[in-house]
């Protein structure tokens, strides 16, 4: 195929065109290569230099897309960066929901009005603090919308600004606490400028300040000593007289000069402290005084070991010379002069006993010694040290409490050797429950070791370990509680023990005046066995007198049949039934009468005594007018007293009144007591009866002008007991009448009691009192 040179020429054109095309693409495609090179070359010096820099971008798109570097993810706590805003928040990690909404509210803001924003939060689970700074990023940069956001790690300063602000609330809490403790302090303070004009005053200051003063050159105004105290630099103090509130009083004014600053003050009321001085140095002589009135030795010295005062008996205890105390003594000095004197123990080396006793000054507490003189005199030395290192020296002359010590060393001899020769065992138990003295008896009562004793036990270890000694441990308790209550309760108690031997002892617990108990224990073995005889023999002799009882009420009874028999007998004989009787038969009819009603008053008289010494007799009680009972009474034994020519006379004009008593029983007592003395007085006799009141009591008085009794001759009338006849030297016997044992019972049954006196030759007075 043929091609035409028009053809070739166009072929070869569209070749040179293409080629030449071609070479301006690999031109401009170098061109461009190197021009990318370059921005990527810039873009990771721009990334490094971001990534280096103290913030770091982060662009939030319109449709809340993000975009920015990890390191946002890392310094929020994220593993990487999350594609939107709201992903920002997660759990632990990120921001908090809080946070996020708020930015989210601002970023929306600056979308809409483009006004730029700042806030500062912190990362969840972290305390990196973050401030964020956000405007409306650049439509020719970024998409339309699209808000640039800044952070920053602001942690540091936050904590700088935190710390600061910390610092100033901290500062203006200070000064505040600082003002107010200015203004609350009780004495004057201010504060001077440079220009010693006032800056700061309280309201003691304000109070103080119109008081006046006395006169004062002008060199000594407040503003020059202020002054003089800023240019030197120095406090300044001084003591005023001032009158406040219409008292003279004492102030101390101090200036203190602040470098760069001014002149703080302040003002003291010293009066009182003045005052004090005074006082103490007042006190000072008058102890002095007092010291020179002492019977114990005084010697003080100061810091320097030089004597300062000493008091007369210290100058005659040691006879010093007065000259040797004129010029401030020095102690090792004063030693010396003391043995001179020979008034200081004899020792082999005396500048060492010297030197020990120098020490005293260094002692941190206070030294007691005891000096022996060569004359026998005992002085006890007290080494005080004093506050200004100075040293105080009491000597005591112990010399006759020695001499008592060694006397009662003596008694405490006596006393002991008294103790355990006494045949009671004997223990001291002091206030809280320990042994503290005992007697050999004791320990070899109880089988006791010594040696267990000396260690001065408790009481209760004490009686745990004796309770075997008991027939009854248990009753170990007993002792206990004697022991107890003598040193506690201060009550004194005893009781009885047996022992597992069969010896009985008595045990008491004493309060001693020292809040001590003394515990004694005696044997009573043998008074034990004595006891136990005299209580079998007396409950043989209540159960003889229960049989005699029995015995008196069986044979009365058995008495009252033959009685009656023969008393009927002889009333009908008296009425002549078995046929008429002769005077002298009359006679003899009469007397058997008389003696069955006088036997049978008596067996009467033997039930109701018996009854009554057994407590058995009954009592019917109602008022009763007394006047008349005593009458009637006078009345019923008109008969006897007329019969024997004795004058019975009754006196109820003391006005006995009423009480309540069992009539007949006690009609019974006061007709017992009259026909005694009826019985007794001899004819033309005479017998009163009187009834009364006697210190609101009622008084029956029965007295006669008989013979009268011997006080064995009341004892018998009264008890109405068997009385052997001494004269016979035989168990013959005689008995009272029944009659007053029987009256003296009825009254005492009442309540009452009965009382008899009399004298041979003058008469015998029975008087009954009743409540």
């Amino acid at each position: 195929m043929l091609v035409s040179n028009g053809g070739l020429f166009l072929i070869a054109l569209v070749l040179a065109l293409w080629t030449g095309a071609a070479i301006w693409a690999l031109v401009t495609g170098l061109q461009m290569r190197r021009a990318a090179g370059t921005a990527r070359r810039q873009l990771r010096r721009l990334t490094r230099l971001i990534d280096s820099g103290p913030a770091i971008p982060l662009i939030v798109r319109s449709d809340s897309r993000i975009e920015g570097p990890e390191r946002v993810a890392r310094w929020l706590g994220l593993e990487k960066l999350p594609p939107y805003l709201a992903e920002l928040s997660q759990a632990a990690r990120g921001l908090d929901r809080e946070a996020l909404d708020l930015l989210g509210q601002k970023i929306t803001t600056a979308q809409k009005s483009g006004a730029p924003f700042a806030m500062a939060v912190t990362a969840a689970g972290s305390n990196r603090r973050l401030r964020i700074e956000g405007r409306l990023a650049d439509p020719q940069t970024i998409a339309p919308g699209a808000v640039l956001l800044w952070f920053y790690d602001a942690t540091e300063s936050e904590t700088r600004m935190a710390a600061l602000v910390e610092a100033e609330a901290e500062a203006k809490r200070a000064f505040d606490a600082l003002s107010g403790l200015i203004e609350a302090a009780p004495i004057p303070m201010w504060f001077r400028r440079e220009d010693l004009s006032l800056l700061l005053v309280n309201s003691a200051y304000v109070e103080a300040v119109g008081a006046s003063s006395d006169r004062s050159s002008r060199r000594n105004t407040p503003l020059a000593v202020a002054a003089r105290a800023f240019e030197s630099n120095t406090p300044s103090r001084r003591t005023v007289t001032t009158t406040i509130a219409g008292t003279r009083r004492a102030m101390e004014v101090v200036d203190l000069p602040i470098k760069g600053r001014g002149i703080a003050g302040y003002a003291i009321d010293v009066h009182d402290l003045i005052q004090a001085r005074q006082a103490t140095e007042r006190f000072r002589d008058a102890q002095r005084d007092m010291l020179d009135n002492l019977s114990a030795g005084v010697a003080q010295f100061d810091a320097q070991r030089r004597l300062i005062f000493v008091n007369q008996p210290f100058v005659r205890m040691f006879q010093l010379k007065p000259q040797w105390l004129q010029d401030g003594l020095e102690f090792e000095r004063l030693i010396d002069r003391m043995r001179e004197a020979g008034r200081v123990p004899q020792v082999r080396d005396f500048p060492a006993w010297r030197d020990e006793k120098r020490e005293w000054f260094q002692s941190a507490a206070p030294v007691e010694d005891s000096w022996l003189i060569a004359d026998g005199t005992h002085l006890r030395a007290i080494a005080q040290p004093t506050p200004d290192n100075g040293l105080l020296l009491i000597f005591e002359d112990r010399t006759e409490q020695v001499q008592l010590a060694s006397a009662r060393d003596t008694l405490l001899r006596v006393r002991t050797a008294t103790f355990n020769n006494l045949y009671e065992a004997l223990a001291v138990f002091t206030s809280d429950g320990r042994l503290h003295l005992w007697n050999t008896r004791f320990g070899a009562v109880w089988e006791v070791d010594e040696a267990e004793l000396a260690k001065h036990p408790r009481a209760d270890e004490l009686l745990k370990a004796i309770a075997p000694q008991l027939k009854r441990p248990a009753q170990i308790s007993a002792l206990r509680e004697v022991i107890r209550s003598a040193t506690l309760d201060r009550t004194q108690r005893a009781g009885q023990l047996v022992m597992k031997d069969g010896r009985v002892f008595d045990f008491v617990g004493i309060p001693l005046p020292d809040s001590s108990a003394l515990f004694t224990m005696i044997d009573v073995s043998d008074a034990k066995r004595m006891e136990d005889a005299l209580r079998e023999r007396n409950e043989a002799l209540v159960e003889a007198d229960a049989i005699k009882t029995k015995f008196l009420a069986n044979m009365s009874y058995e008495f009252r049949t033959p009685l009656t028999s023969i008393g009927g007998f002889a009333e009908l004989l008296a009425s002549g039934v078995a046929g008429p009787l002769s005077e002298q038969g009359q006679d003899y009819a009469k007397a058997i009468i008389d003696s069955v009603e006088r036997l049978s008053a008596q067996i009467n008289m033997v039930l109701d005594l018996s009854q009554s010494q057994a407590g058995t007799l009954p009592l019917k009680r109602e008022p009763t007018d007394m006047a008349a009972l005593l009458v009637d009474v006078a009345k019923g034994m008109a008969g006897l007293a007329g019969g024997r020519n004795i004058a019975l006379e009754v006196d109820v004009n003391g006005g006995p009144g009423m009480a309540e008593v069992d009539r007949q029983r006690f009609a019974q007592a006061i007709t017992a007591v009259v026909d005694n003395a009826l019985r007794y007085t001899q004819e033309g006799g005479r017998v009163l009866l009187l009834g009364d009141r006697f210190r609101n009591k009622l008084r029956i008085v029965v007295s006669d002008n008989g013979p009268g009794l011997d006080a064995r001759a009341q004892a018998r009338a009264l008890d109405g007991v068997l009385q052997a006849d001494e004269a016979g030297g035989k168990p013959v016997t005689k008995r009272s009448g029944l009659g007053l044992p029987l009256a003296k019972n009825l009254i005492e049954a009442h309540g009452g009691r009965m009382e008899l006196v009399s004298e041979p030759g003058a008469g015998t007075i029975v008087t009954i009192l009743m409540p």
